[in-house]
C-alpha cells in the first residue's frame, strides 16, 4: 500500500510540473507574438541569405556608368510652337483597353497622343483587366485601379483636354451604343485617324475606341510629328504615376533591397506564355508546359495572330535568337562578366511560366535571388489590394465514379481483345495532379473559361508588375531575359529598358543579342559550368557591347519599330555638349538610330556641371576585385575567331 501511494504522489508531482510548464509556454507565446507587427526586410531575409553583409564597395566594371552615354540627358519638353487646347474641342473619346500591364502602358500614351492630333477631350480610359466585373475591390475604378487620376488629368491641361467621364447626356446613348466604335491597329497611321475617324468625330461628337493589340498609333512618326513623339514621353516617364500606395510601397522594396549596403541587379525572365506560343518555343520545356504553349499557339492560328506552322522546331527558333534565354544561361552570363555569388538578383515578372524549378540553377549560382514576396510581408500586399468581397474557393472535386452503363459502353467501343479479359481500373486521380491552373490539359481538348478567382488574380496581376516595374527601373543594373523578340506587343522589359534609357542613359542597362548568346552557348553546350577563359572573355565582350552604343544601335532597329517607348532617343532626348561630338547614325530607311540630338539648354549644361564636381569630390570606389583585361584586339580577334571559324575549339 505504501508504494503505490508513493506512485501516486509521484504521478502527481510530474503532472503538476506539466501544467505549470504549459502555462508558462503559453504565456510567453501571448506576450511574444504582440511584439511581431513592424515587418524588417532585413531582418527576415537575413536569416535565409546569409551571405548579404557589410557595405561593400561598388566594382566599377559591374555598376559603374557607361561613360560614352554619360552625356546624354532626358529632355521630352516641347521645342517648337505648341499651343495649349482650347476650351472647344471636335468632340469625346471614349476608350477600352485590353491587355495586361505592357499593353495598357503603351495603350494609354497612344490614347493621349491621338486625343492631341485631332483635337478631342479625352475621357478617362477603361482598363478592362480591373473594372469592377473582375472582383477588385470597391475603393477603384478600372482606371484608379493603377493610376493616379488626378495627376494624369493635372500634369497634361497643356496637352490634351481629359475629363473622369462623359457627360450625362451622352451616356445613355453610349449605352443604346448610338456612337460610332472602331478597332485601331497598333501600326495605324495618323492618315487613318485624320480621314477616317476624324470626320466620324466631328458628326457624332463622340467615338469610341477598342484597343487589343498594346497600342493604337505606328510607333515610328514622320519627323514632321517628332512634338507628338514627345508627347509619348511626357505621358510614358512623368504623367502616368502609379497611386501613391503602389508608389510607396514600390519605393520601400528599393530601400530594403539598399540597405544591405550593395548594388543590385534586376531580371526579367520574360518567360510568357503567349510570346511563347507565338515564337514556337515550347520544346524547350518537355513537359506539360510544352502542351499548354502548343494549345496557345493553335489557338493563335486560328485567330490569324500566327501565319506560320502548329509545330516547328524550338531548337531552329532558339538558334535565330527568338527564344528566350533560360535562367541558368542568364547566371551563367552574369557569372562570366565577374558577378560574385553574393550578388543582389531581384528577380521580376508575375508568375515565370515553367515554374519555380526553371530558377533553381540560377538561385544554385548566386544566393541573394529575392522577389516581392522577398521583401513585402502578406499585410502590405494585401492592404494595396484593398477590401475585396470574398470569393469562393476553387475547390478540387474528384471526377464522379462512372455508371454500370458507362462501363458497359466502353467495353463495347474497345472492340474485340485476343482474351476475354475486362477492362482495367482506372488509375487513381491524386490531388496534387488535378489542382492549379492547368489541370485541364490532362482530361479537355479546350482550355475551361476562367473563374472568378481568376480573373480577381489577373487584376492582381497589375499591381504585382507595377511594382516590379518601380524596383526594375530604380535597380543598379538591368538584365533582360526577352526583349525586342520581334512580335507586334510590347514588352515588360522593353519599357524597363527604355524609361532606364530615357531617365539615366548611362545606366547599366544589358541589350544581349540572344542570336549570338546561343551561338556562345551552343560552342561549350558539354560543360557549361567550367567554360575556358577566352569563351569568358567573348561573352563578357559582347555584353559590355550591349551597354554602348552598338547596343542601343541594335535596340532602335528591333524594338522601336513596335514599341515606341523601348527606344525614346533621339526625340525624348538632348546632349551636354563635349570634346567628343557623336555624328548621327542613319539607318537604311534614312531614319536617325543613334546621335543627332540637340545640345542641352544651359540650365542642364550647369546642373550637370556642378553635379559633375560634386561627385569628385566622393571617394573613389573599390575596383580591387576586378580581374586582369585583356588588350581590345586580342579580345576582338578572339570575338571574330568565333564568328568565323566553325571548327573553334573551346579548350585551345
Amino acid at each position: 500500500m505504501a508504494f503505490k501511494s508513493k506512485i501516486k504522489w509521484v504521478a502527481l508531482f510530474v503532472l503538476t510540473l506539466s501544467l505549470g510548464s504549459l502555462t508558462v509556454h503559453l504565456s510567453l507565446t501571448k506576450f511574444s507574438s504582440m511584439s511581431l507587427v513592424q515587418y524588417s526586410a532585413k531582418e527576415a531575409l537575413s536569416h535565409d541569405f546569409p551571405y548579404i553583409g557589410s557595405p561593400v564597395g561598388r566594382n566599377k566594371r559591374l555598376w559603374g556608368a557607361v561613360r560614352s552615354l554619360e552625356s546624354l540627358q532626358p529632355y521630352a519638353n516641347p521645342r517648337n510652337l505648341y499651343p495649349v487646347p482650347g476650351k472647344t474641342s471636335n468632340g469625346f473619346i471614349y476608350a477600352k483597353i485590353f491587355g495586361g500591364f505592357e499593353k495598357i502602358r503603351s495603350s494609354i500614351c497612344d490614347l493621349v497622343t491621338i486625343s492631341r492630333l485631332l483635337n478631342a477631350t479625352l475621357v478617362i480610359p477603361e482598363i478592362q483587366e480591373s473594372t469592377r466585373s473582375k472582383g477588385i475591390s470597391y475603393k477603384f475604378k478600372s482606371f484608379s485601379y493603377l493610376y493616379d487620376e488626378e495627376q494624369f488629368i493635372a500634369s497634361l491641361k497643356n496637352d490634351v483636354n481629359i475629363i473622369k467621364s462623359l457627360p450625362e447626356h451622352f451616356k445613355s446613348a453610349r449605352r443604346r451604343s448610338e456612337f460610332p466604335t472602331f478597332k485601331p491597329k497598333s501600326s495605324a497611321s495618323p492618315n487613318y485617324y485624320v480621314k477616317e475617324i476624324l470626320p466620324s468625330l466631328k458628326k457624332a461628337k463622340v467615338v469610341g475606341l477598342i484597343i487589343m493589340d498594346g497600342g493604337c498609333l505606328q510607333p515610328i512618326l514622320p519627323p514632321i510629328l517628332s512634338e507628338f513623339q514627345r508627347l509619348r514621353c511626357r505621358v510614358a516617364f512623368h504623367t502616368l504615376q502609379f497611386r501613391p500606395e503602389i508608389q510607396i510601397l514600390g519605393l520601400r522594396m528599393v530601400e530594403r533591397l539598399r540597405a544591405w549596403g550593395q548594388p543590385f541587379l534586376a531580371y526579367h525572365p520574360g518567360l510568357v506564355r503567349d510570346t511563347l506560343a507565338y515564337h514556337g518555343c515550347a520544346e524547350l520545356f518537355q513537359d506539360v508546359h510544352t502542351e499548354l504553349i502548343q494549345y496557345r499557339r493553335e489557338q493563335m492560328i486560328k485567330q490569324g495572330i500566327v501565319n506560320d506552322e502548329l509545330s516547328v522546331e524550338s531548337h531552329i527558333r532558339r538558334e535565330n535568337g527568338s527564344c528566350p534565354l533560360m535562367p541558368e544561361e542568364v547566371g551563367l552570363l552574369l557569372r562570366a562578366m565577374g558577378y560574385p555569388s553574393n550578388t543582389i538578383i531581384y528577380v521580376a515578372g508575375f508568375q515565370t511560366f515553367g515554374g519555380q524549378r526553371l530558377l533553381i540553377p540560377l538561385r544554385a549560382m548566386f544566393a541573394n535571388v529575392v522577389d516581392r514576396t522577398s521583401l513585402c510581408s502578406k499585410t502590405e500586399l494585401s492592404d494595396l489590394v484593398g477590401p475585396e468581397t470574398p470569393l469562393p474557393p476553387d475547390v478540387f472535386k474528384m471526377p464522379n465514379p462512372k455508371s454500370e452503363e458507362q462501363l458497359k459502353e466502353e467495353w463495347n467501343r474497345a472492340g474485340p481483345r485476343p482474351r476475354p479479359l475486362p477492362p482495367p481500373p482506372d488509375r487513381p486521380v491524386y490531388q496534387h495532379e488535378k489542382e492549379g491552373w492547368y489541370a485541364w490539359i490532362t482530361e479537355n481538348d479546350k482550355e475551361p473559361n476562367p473563374s472568378p478567382m481568376d480573373l480577381r488574380m489577373q487584376a492582381h496581376r497589375l499591381l504585382w508588375d507595377a511594382l516590379d516595374y518601380i524596383v526594375s527601373v530604380e535597380a543598379d543594373a538591368f538584365f533582360p531575359g526577352f526583349h525586342s523578340d520581334g512580335s507586334r506587343w510590347p514588352d515588360f522589359s522593353g519599357l524597363v529598358i527604355g524609361q532606364r534609357l530615357y531617365e539615366r542613359a548611362s545606366s547599366r542597362t544589358y541589350r544581349p543579342d540572344r542570336k549570338k548568346i546561343t551561338e556562345l552557348f551552343n560552342i561549350i553546350r558539354d560543360d557549361m559550368y567550367h567554360p575556358k577563359r577566352n569563351w569568358i572573355l567573348s561573352a563578357r565582350e559582347h555584353l559590355n557591347r550591349s551597354l554602348s552604343e552598338e547596343g542601343l544601335i541594335r535596340q532602335s532597329l528591333l524594338s522601336k519599330p513596335t514599341s515606341f517607348l523601348s527606344h525614346p532617343i533621339p526625340e525624348c532626348s538632348c546632349r551636354i555638349s563635349s570634346v567628343e561630338i557623336t555624328k548621327p547614325i542613319k539607318g537604311k530607311d534614312g531614319r536617325i538610330l543613334f546621335g543627332g540630338e540637340p545640345e542641352c539648354p544651359k540650365w542642364m549644361q550647369s546642373a550637370r556641371a556642378e553635379k559633375a564636381r560634386t561627385d569628385e569630390t566622393e571617394p573613389a570606389e573599390d575596383e580591387n576585385d576586378e580581374p586582369e583585361q585583356l588588350e581590345p584586339d586580342v579580345i576582338s580577334s578572339l570575338t571574330s575567331l568565333i564568328d568565323h571559324d566553325e571548327e573553334w575549339d573551346p579548350n585551345d
